[in-house]
Formats: structure tokens, sequence, C-alpha cells
């Protein structure tokens, strides 16, 4: 640290932190690339995953809330009784 602190006889001074601050964030920047990219088609990412049915109860029910057949209310108390039933994730691989 006696580097850092007299930097006004030719040491490095206080930008020697500023390289290893750039390179976490140029490593950090490609992890989060990689993750957004590539690596989310290996874990079964949306490329992956097969299509929701449109004849499935919870779809049906998101298209008559979408067309206004049902209220807000309608929809939420018909949904938690089919997420009960049903459940989110059953019948996808």
């Amino acid at each position: 640290m006696q580097t850092l602190a007299h930097f006004g006889d030719g040491g490095p001074g206080p930008w020697i932190l500023f390289f290893p601050v750039i390179w976490a964030l140029v490593i950090g920047g490609g992890i989060a690339l990689l993750r957004r990219t590539v690596w989310r088609g290996r874990r079964g990412g949306p490329a992956h995953r097969s299509p929701v049915d449109e004849h499935s109860p919870i779809a049906v029910l998101g298209h008559r809330f979408a067309s206004g057949e049902i209220d807000e209310d309608e929809f939420w108390r018909r949904l938690s009784v089919l997420t009960e039933e049903f459940g989110p994730t059953k019948g996808n691989p």
C-alpha cells in the first residue's frame, strides 16, 4: 500500500485498482451473456419447452378472461381451483 500512497514518486497510484475492477466487469458481463444465450438452451430453456396446450383448462380460462367473458375476480377464483387440480406444470414434460 506504500506504492499507492506515494504515486507522485513514480508509483502506479490509485489507478492500479481500476484495472481489476474493469476485468471483473468484463468477466461478469461475459458470464451474464452466456447465461442468457448459450447455457439457457442446455438447461431446457424456452427453446426446448413444449408449447402450452391451447385446449388446456387454464389456457381456456386465460382466453375467456382476455376476451372479457369473465371479470378479474372470477378469473382468480377459477384459476386457484384449476391450479390445485391440474397444476401449472402437470402434463408438461
